[in-house]
C-alpha cells in the first residue's frame, strides 16, 4: 500500500471511453507513467485513477500493471465497447464479464486447449462478484439491458460471421473486444479484483465496421454511466 493508493482504477482503450469519466473527477491532477497519462481525483468521495490505455492486449496489460503497482486499487475496472457474440444481445446492451478469455491465445498444436495461458495454466479469469452485482443494479437503474457472461479478448477486430461463430463455439462468449482479458490477467497475477464492462457497439460480423462507427458514441455513453454508478456504489 502506498500514499498514492486509490479506491478504484479505471482503464479504457479510447478517449471516447474515458473522457467523460475524467471530466467528472474533482481536484484532478495528472501523472505520466510508462507513457500513459493517469488522471487522479475524487469521485463520490472516493479516490479514483482513470487512464486511456490504448487499443490491444499489450497496451492494456502495460496500463494495468502500471495502475496496480503505482496506485494499488481496491478494484480495477475496464470500461468500453465490444461486439456481440451470443444471440439475444443487441447493440447498446451491456455485458458485464463474470469471466474473460484470450480467444487468440492458441498453443493447441502442442496439445493444449485453446485459450490456455501457459505458466499459470488458466483459460478463464474470473471477476469481482460484488462488482458484477453493482453493475447489474446500475443497468436496472438506467433501464439498460444487462447480460452477465464471458468476454473474449484478442488482437483482432472481429468482423466476419466465421470469426464470430468460432469464438462462440470455442468459448461460449457473450461479447468480443481487444483488452479486457489482458487486464483481468494482470489483475489476477497481482491479486487485484477486477471488473470488465462492455456496451455493445456492433454485431461482430460483416456489418460491424458500419455499426461500430454509428453506435460507438451511444455505447460509450452507456458504459460511462454504468461505470460512474459502479464507482458510487462499490
Amino acid at each position: 500500500m502506498t500514499d498514492k493508493k486509490v479506491n478504484i482504477g479505471i482503464l479504457g482503450a479510447m478517449d471516447s471511453e474515458v473522457e467523460a469519466l475524467i471530466a467528472k473527477l474533482e481536484n484532478k491532477y495528472e501523472e505520466v507513467i510508462s507513457g500513459i497519462k493517469f488522471n487522479i481525483g475524487s469521485l463520490y468521495g472516493k479516490r479514483v485513477a482513470v487512464a486511456k490505455c490504448g487499443i490491444g492486449k499489450v497496451f492494456a496489460a502495460l496500463a494495468a500493471e502500471a495502475m496496480i503497482l503505482t496506485y494499488s486499487p481496491d478494484l480495477l475496472v475496464n470500461t468500453g465497447v465490444g461486439g456481440a457474440i451470443a444471440s439475444g444481445i443487441s447493440v447498446c446492451d451491456v455485458v458485464v464479464a463474470d469471466k474473460l478469455v484470450q480467444h487468440d491465445m492458441d498453443t493447441s498444436p502442442l496439445g493444449d486447449p485453446k485459450g490456455l495461458i501457459s505458466g499459470i495454466n488458466m483459460i478463464y479469469f474470473e471477476t469481482s462478484k460484488r462488482a458484477v452485482e453493482i453493475v447489474k443494479n446500475a443497468c436496472k437503474e438506467l433501464d439498460i439491458n444487462c447480460h452477465v457472461g464471458t468476454v473474449a479478448s484478442g488482437d483482432v477486430f472481429v468482423s466476419t460471421s466465421a470469426q464470430k461463430s468460432a469464438i462462440k463455439a470455442e468459448f461460449d462468449a457473450s461479447v468480443c473486444e481487444m483488452e479486457g482479458a489482458a487486464i483481468a490477467h494482470v489483475a489476477y497475477v497481482n491479486n487485484t479484483p477486477s471488473c470488465v464492462i462492455r456496451a455493445v457497439s456492433d454485431s461482430a460480423d460483416e456489418g460491424s465496421s458500419m455499426d461500430y462507427m454509428q453506435f460507438l458514441p451511444i455505447a460509450a455513453k452507456n458504459s460511462t454511466e454504468i461505470t460512474l454508478r459502479l464507482c458510487r456504489d462499490f
